[in-house]
């Protein structure tokens, strides 16, 4: 007959919204957003995206910090976040 395997030690619960707010106020995560939203800005002033229609700015080099006009472009929603995912929730083809 084989051991018994010992029983896990109780989770405590976790504390989402705590979670949630400490990612957001920390000053790197702050840079990247601000910087996502001047790339969508700059993509609205130039006319290839408007708001509430369905479209993504991506940076076509994966850096949030890139915002050069040949590094930025639209792509559906859709298109953009269903990306094949590794086992650590980064992208498969990190190229892409």
């Amino acid at each position: 007959m084989a051991p018994k395997a010992p029983k896990r030690p109780a989770r405590k619960n976790r504390n989402y919204r705590q979670e949630y707010d400490r990612y957001q106020s920390n000053p790197a995560q702050i840079k990247k957003r601000t910087s996502r939203n001047a790339a969508r800005r700059a993509m609205i002033r130039a006319g290839k995206v408007q708001k509430g229609d369905g479209k993504d700015v991506i940076h076509r080099n994966g850096n949030p910090k890139d915002n050069r006009p040949k590094n930025l472009g639209v792509q559906t929603a859709s298109n953009n976040r269903s990306y094949p995912r590794n086992r650590n929730a980064g992208k498969r083809n990190a190229r892409a």
